[in-house]
Parts: C-alpha cells; sequence; structure tokens
C-alpha cells in the first residue's frame, strides 16, 4: 500500500517515513500544500496523512482540494493540541480522521491500519481468499493455514492483488504500488515476483489463483471469503 505524508516538519516527516517503511509501505513525501495537493492527485496513493499547519497551501485547503477532484481514499489528519477548530474544519473538509501531536508512532500505525481496512471493506486484520490468508497485522502468509515464507516485494504485490481480487491489475499499476518512486522500477520484475507467487501459493498447479490478462495485467481470480468482507 501506498501513503503520502504532507508535513512541513522535515524531522517528523522523516521519522514517519522511516517508521512507515519499516512497516512495508511505500511511502511518498510532501513538504507543502501545493506539492502534496499534486501528489494526491497526479500519484496512485492509497492513504494521506496531511498536517494541517502547511506552508503554501494549509491542509484544509488541500484536502478540500483533494476531494472536489474526486479522490475518496482515506485522508488522515495531523493537527496541533490547541488547535480544534482546525480539526472540525479539516474533517468537514473531507478528513476521515485525525491525530493530535504529539502523538506516539504505534496509535498512529494503529489509525493508517484501521483506516486502509475499512477503504478496501476489511472488518479485522484477516484478508482470506479461499485457502490463502494474509495477517496484516503480523504481514505473514498462510496457504491451507500453514505459513509460508515470502519476501516485502511478493507480500506487497499479493496482498494488492487480493485486496482488489477480481480486478485486472496493470503491470504499471502493480510497480507504482510495491517500489518507492525512486527505487529501480523495471516492471519486467512483477512477471517474477508473479511466479514466485504462483510457484509458492499453487505448488500442485490446481488452485490457480493469479491469471494473467493478456496485454492487460494480473488479476486475483479466487473470491474474498464472504465473512471478511464488511
Amino acid at each position: 500500500m501506498r501513503i503520502l505524508i504532507v508535513e512541513d516538519e522535515l524531522a517528523l516527516q522523516q521519522q514517519l517515513a522511516d517508521s512507515l517503511r519499516d512497516q512495508g509501505y511505500v511511502v511518498d513525501t510532501a513538504s507543502d500544500g501545493e506539492e502534496g495537493l499534486y501528489f494526491a492527485k497526479e500519484y496512485p496513493i492509497d492513504m494521506a496523512i496531511v498536517d494541517l499547519g502547511l506552508p503554501k497551501m494549509d491542509g484544509v485547503e488541500l484536502i478540500r482540494r483533494a476531494r472536489q477532484d474526486g479522490i475518496s481514499y482515506p485522508i488522515l489528519i495531523l493537527t496541533a493540541r490547541n488547535r480544534w477548530q482546525e480539526k472540525v474544519e479539516g474533517l468537514e473538509a473531507g478528513g476521515d480522521d485525525y491525530l493530535t501531536k504529539p502523538f506516539h508512532p504505534e496509535e498512529l500505525l494503529a489509525r493508517i491500519k484501521v483506516q486502509l481496512r475499512r477503504s478496501v471493506g476489511l472488518a479485522d486484520n484477516s484478508l482470506v481468499c479461499g485457502p490463502v490468508k494474509i495477517d496484516t497485522s503480523s504481514k505473514q502468509v498462510f496457504l491451507n493455514d500453514e505459513a509460508i515464507t515470502i519476501t516485502a516485494y511478493e507480500y506487497r504485490l499479493l496482498s494488492y492483488l487480493m485486496m482488489h481480487t477480481g480486478k485486472v491489475l496493470s503491470k504499471r499499476e502493480l510497480v507504482d504500488h510495491i517500489y518507492e518512486e525512486d527505487d529501480d522500477r523495471d516492471s519486467n520484475t512483477i512477471e517474477v515476483f508473479i511466479r514466485r507467487l504462483r510457484t509458492k501459493l499453487d505448488p500442485s498447479g490446481e488452485l490457480k489463483p493469479i491469471e494473467t490478462q493478456r496485454g492487460r495485467g494480473y488479476r486475483f481470480r479466487i473470491p474474498r471469503t464472504s465473512s471478511d468482507a464488511a
């Protein structure tokens, strides 16, 4: 999943980015409202964290414009403790939740997980498609309740495919969601990761969980278990 951080306090911005990357998220950062709005509109973001006290364009205006442009992914507001009016304005502009500075990193991570779960219709930390299960909290993958070992990139790819089960996802979209902007973004590596995942998830060749749509991309074909959908 790809998260945008819009925060002008560079030390905090870096701290948040490092913390989220340690959790396996792809992270983009912006230091003012205008840059943040550009990222929010032009990049394939899954969630944004927006400080309200931004230069060039404040966070409330950024959120308002993003919603006006049809952006629907979750937006978490960061605000100073003594500015309760800003919280109200930010929520009314289209923010989904807020966190007051200073805060504990664990609380931020918990709120991010809640918003991301809601955005894809998960009731808890389990993402289940037939015999394949992901615990999004521990980032463990199970096949028929047996844990399997996958790499960080394989996890990012598999979780994104399963969160959008039934939808054809292009190589470009998959690359954008598993790589940082400055990484070596060779789309041919997607084929390698898909091949590895097929081997690990379908050693007998009977399940066929990932389908190739020639010229279009890939689709996770096993529907999500109904009890895990919100």
